[in-house]
C-alpha cells in the first residue's frame, strides 16, 4: 500500500491498526450529544467553608500528646473533656486554639511546648496587647510559631531577662504564692542606700498592716552603695518600687539579671533564645 493510499482511508485495512480518531466524540455523554444523560455537575456555592482557626476536638486531644484521635473520640463520649467549663459529648466538635479544654479536669494545649528566653531593652511594654506601642512581643515575633506570653512583668524602661512560653505547668510555678520562681534584679538608686535602710529590707517590714519582704539583698562588690541586688519571688516589680518608695529612694534603673537557672550569658540586650533541653528539664524541677 502506498503511503497516499494509506492517507485517502479508501485502502484496505484490517487488523489493531484499525483505530477510531481519538479526538472524536462518542455515545451520548459526547460534548455534542443532546440531552446528555450525564451533564456536567456545576460548583456549589453554597459549600461550607473551613475556619482555619477551629480544630476539631479530637484532634486537638492528639495533638496535645494525650491520646490517638479515636481514643479520643471514646473519651468525649463518656464526658472526660469539657471546652471552656463545659462538657461536650459532640463527636466533630471543634474548637479554637485560644479555648480552654480539660482532659480529666486538667488543661492540655495542642501546641508543642516553646520557651524563650529575651534580654529585654529599654522602651517596649511588657503586655499581649497591640494597643501600646512597641511591646515584647515584637521582640520574639520571630522566635516561633506558637502562642507564647511572657512570665510576670518588666516596666517599659526596666530592662534584663523575661520568660516567655506556653507550658502553663511552668507558669505555674512562677504564681505559686508559696514557691515561686526567684529573679535577681540589680538596681541603682538615686542616693546611697543607708545601712539602716539596708536592714529593713533584709529582715522586712509591715506597710499598711501587709508584710513585705523579699528573698535577698546585698551590696554589689565594686561599686558605690547606690547599687543594690535584690532577689524576689513576685512575678511583677511593683514590690520594687512599694520598697523604696516607702523608704523614700527613687529608682534610677532596674535590670533583670537572672531567673531562677537562667542567666543573660552570651545573651546581648534586645536578642532572644531557645531554651536548651537541659535548661528546661531544670526550670521544670524548680
Amino acid at each position: 500500500m502506498s503511503r497516499q493510499q494509506g492517507r485517502s482511508g479508501k485502502g484496505k485495512t484490517s487488523g489493531k491498526g484499525d483505530q477510531k480518531p481519538t479526538n472524536k466524540k462518542y455515545g451520548r455523554g459526547g460534548d455534542n450529544a443532546k440531552g446528555s444523560r450525564f451533564p456536567k455537575k456545576k460548583a456549589s456555592t453554597t459549600s461550607k467553608v473551613s475556619n482555619p482557626d477551629e480544630i476539631r476536638l479530637n484532634k486537638y486531644i492528639a495533638n496535645s500528646g494525650i491520646c490517638s484521635r479515636r481514643d479520643a473520640d471514646m473519651h468525649i463520649s463518656i464526658g472526660s473533656v469539657t471546652v471552656n467549663g463545659k462538657v461536650v459529648t459532640e463527636m466533630g466538635y471543634k474548637v479554637k486554639l485560644d479555648d480552654e479544654v480539660r482532659f480529666d479536669g486538667a488543661r492540655i494545649n495542642p501546641e508543642k511546648k516553646t520557651y524563650v528566653l529575651l534580654n529585654k531593652p529599654k522602651g517596649f511594654a511588657t503586655t499581649t496587647s497591640e494597643s501600646k506601642g512597641r511591646t515584647v512581643m515584637d521582640l520574639v515575633a520571630n522566635a516561633t510559631n506558637t502562642r507564647i506570653k511572657p512570665i510576670g512583668r518588666l516596666g517599659r524602661n526596666s530592662t534584663g531577662l523575661l520568660l516567655f512560653t506556653n507550658d502553663d505547668a511552668v507558669v505555674k510555678k512562677f504564681t505559686n504564692s508559696k514557691n515561686g520562681v526567684a529573679r535577681l534584679f540589680e538596681i541603682e538608686l538615686d542616693k546611697n542606700l543607708k545601712f539602716d535602710d539596708f536592714k529593713k529590707i533584709q529582715e522586712g517590714f509591715k506597710l499598711e498592716g501587709k508584710l513585705v519582704s523579699i528573698e535577698e539583698v546585698s551590696y554589689i562588690d565594686g561599686q558605690p552603695k547606690t547599687k543594690i541586688g535584690l532577689k524576689i519571688k513576685n512575678t511583677g516589680n511593683s514590690i520594687l518600687h512599694t520598697i523604696f518608695d516607702h523608704l523614700k529612694y527613687d529608682i534610677i534603673k532596674v535590670d533583670c539579671v537572672q531567673i531562677g537557672h537562667l542567666t543573660k550569658k552570651d545573651l546581648p540586650r534586645g536578642h532572644w533564645k531557645h531554651l536548651t533541653q537541659q535548661e528546661v528539664n531544670t526550670l521544670q524541677m524548680l
